[in-house]
């Protein structure tokens, strides 16, 4: 493999500053007097200010962890005024002098400082000169190694597992303590291991506020301070254990200043999407859906029937009403609104402001996790670091359900989705259907009013698609809830739904069955995503003539009063290719290129665009591309007779 070379001018300098950075270290090697090294480290002051030190960092680490991890959370997840400037002070005592860092200490906590004298009149506590001195001294300038790595950590974390845990009935401290922290386990421990080490070298801010006491504030780095003018050799012993410990620290770390969320690195090999994974010996392939359980299996809150009233106003501005069972699919082009609905009634966004009522009770100003409402987001945010078992008793416990009967009652969910035998394993070790199943397990074993689910299906294959359908659609039956379902596939919309909710910028366009929907799409997004060319066009009100906003003119069989807006619907198995004009009763006729052929099931559709009109897909039969020998680029005619096209008032 061909590798561009290094500028010299680059790589000299590059150098330079290796041994710039290792020489240093290689004197304290080569200065040390091995021979010498058990005596000197052994030594009775040496012991003493080990001792010592160790019971400083770890206390300076304590308080760093208990102070600094909500710190961090606080930058992280919450916005508020002057956050910039908690982030600098944060990032102060990294490069302030240690020994300024002491005076600010002193004049802060000192016997004269700030709050020194009422610490020492109220609670009796002196702190320089005393080894909570020095705690106190090794904590500020050591917290912001951790703070900044669990900061990063958390940015890292999507805030979509959190949300999701809420949305199962966690209370925030829960999410923190059973999903935060676990999965930014590998920044905590960066930023703990890096605090220790720190505060365990800490001199400057140390001998400045708490002095140099044999025995209370005397650490190991001034121990090695006061050896440099008597005994340079042991001061040398003892740096050379310094520094074996700071490089142990770093070695352990292997690079992961920052660390990263756990997603599951540290399981097998990750099943992509569709793909099943076989289990164990005598275990069968979850490739056949559970059947559909009884109506007592999966009506929400233990059986209650839940209906549904919202009224949004924000970005969105519409309002929903439906009856328990109903599931409503939710589509419309990126930017809608669609996820904001969602989010809004799950009390997530500023954006939009849901008044939600679940059957007699208005849950508005209740908290996400109080609202019963369980969202399922395109990826299932399972958590990485539960098994699938463990996600999907997570909302009953977080309901307060004893831990054996929650983990039952999953079990349950699992073997009626078809993947109980999968409960053992974490989500890095499912496939993408048996991850969708978990998911949806998940939240109906929560017990929700309402079910939010965000394009569940969206990243399966076409076969694994069809069976999470069939299992999907056999639990939403029997759900006792309302479930609304966003989607971009007309299949999911029209096998799934009872009724369709079209959305654009935020509005309405469009709330009615799906056999009404796909023969009148009031939108040119939902006509296109049912496979219908769609023109929005004005009507002239001569003789059915239709004036199309992308220019050119078209004849509709149905007369339209002059002026109104319409949008012409034309199927594309209406849409005739000939190669030469065509003669006959087409009453619209337009010359165009072939401009891709794509396959559709045993069918081809065919793009021509043209002058006269917007682009057109045909849909013709493989037998008849041949026999017309259409390519990329090869001229045709294109025939729509009158009759064929459905206008919609708009």
């Amino acid at each position: 493999m061909n590798r561009s070379r290094t500028p010299i001018a680059l790589a000299v300098p590059a150098l330079l500053a290796i041994a710039f950075l290792l020489l240093p270290l290689v004197g304290i090697l080569a200065r040390t007097e091995w021979g010498e090294l058990g005596s000197h480290l052994s030594g009775a002051a040496t012991v003493q200010a080990l001792r010592l030190s160790l019971l400083v960092s770890f206390w300076a680490l304590g308080l760093a962890l208990l102070l600094g991890v909500p710190l961090a959370w606080l930058l992280a997840r919450v916005p508020f005024p002057g956050k910039a400037f908690v982030r600098s002070l944060v990032l102060l005592p990294m490069v302030l002098p240690p020994t300024v860092g002491g005076v600010a200490l002193l004049l802060a906590f000192g016997r004269r400082g700030l709050l020194g004298p009422w610490l020492e009149d109220t609670f009796g506590i002196t702190l320089p000169f005393h080894t909570s001195g020095a705690v106190v001294a090794a904590t500020f300038v050591s917290m912001p190694f951790l703070v900044i790595s669990l900061e990063g950590a958390l940015g890292g974390l999507r805030p979509r597992y959190e949300e999701t845990a809420a949305s199962l009935g966690a209370s925030p401290l829960r999410v923190f303590r059973t999903v935060t922290l676990p999965m930014v386990a590998p920044g905590l421990l960066a930023g703990a291991a890096l605090t220790w080490a720190r505060a365990l070298g800490e001199f400057g801010a140390t001998i400045t506020f708490a002095g140099n006491l044999p025995g209370t504030t005397q650490t190991l780095p001034l121990e090695v301070y006061l050896l440099l003018q008597d005994e340079p050799a042991a001061a040398t012993s003892v740096s050379l254990l310094l520094l074996a410990i700071a490089m142990g620290v770093l070695i352990a770390l292997r690079g992961r200043w920052t660390g990263r969320p756990a997603t599951g690195r540290r399981a097998r090999r990750a099943v992509p999407a569709g793909e099943e994974r076989p289990g164990g010996p005598g275990e069968p392939m979850a490739t056949e859906p559970a059947p559909a359980p009884g109506p007592e299996a999966v009506t929400g809150d233990g059986g209650g029937r839940w209906a549904l009233r919202a009224e949004v106003t924000g970005f969105d501005r519409l309002t929903l009403d439906a009856e328990p069972g109903t599931t409503i699919a939710v589509v419309g082009p990126n930017g809608a609104g669609k996820t904001t609905l969602l989010r809004a009634l799950l009390g997530l966004t500023p954006r939009a402001h849901a008044r939600l009522t679940l059957g007699d009770t208005d849950v508005t100003a209740l908290p996400p996790h109080r609202r019963q409402v369980a969202w399922v987001p395109q990826d299932g945010a399972l958590f990485p670091h539960l098994s699938a078992l463990a996600n999907t008793a997570y909302g009953l416990r977080a309901r307060g359900v004893p831990r054996a009967e929650a983990r039952r009652a999953a079990q349950s969910w699992l073997d009626r989705l078809g993947v109980g035998h999968l409960a053992r394993r974490r989500p890095a070790e499912l496939s993408g259907g048996q991850a969708q199943r978990v998911a949806l397990a998940r939240a109906l074993a929560a017990r929700p009013r309402l079910l939010l689910l965000d394009e569940p299906l969206a990243a399966l294959d076409q076969t694994t698609r069809a069976q999470v359908r069939h299992t999907l659609r056999g639990h939403l039956a029997a759900f006792g809830g309302v479930c609304l379902i966003v989607t971009h596939d007309p299949v999911e919309a029209v096998s799934l739904a009872d009724r369709v909710l079209v959305l654009e910028a935020g509005r309405a366009l469009q709330d009615a069955s799906p056999a009404e929907v796909s023969r009148h799409p009031r939108s040119p997004w939902v006509a296109r995503m049912l496979g219908r060319n769609a023109w929005p066009a004005t009507a002239s009100g001569a003789g059915g003539r239709l004036d199309l906003s992308g220019g050119g003119s078209l004849l509709a069989a149905d007369p339209v009063p002059a002026g109104a807006e319409v949008l012409a619907i034309i199927p594309p198995e209406a849409v005739a290719v000939h190669r030469e004009r065509p003669g006959g009763s087409p009453r619209n006729v337009w010359p165009g290129t072939v401009r891709e052929i794509t396959a559709s099931g045993s069918r081809l559709r065919v793009l021509v665009t043209s002058d006269r009109v917007p682009p057109l897909v045909a849909e013709i039969t493989p037998q008849a591309a041949a026999e017309l020998a259409l390519a990329d680029g090869a001229p045709v005619w294109t025939g729509v007779k009158a009759t064929e096209v459905t206008v919609v008032t708009l």
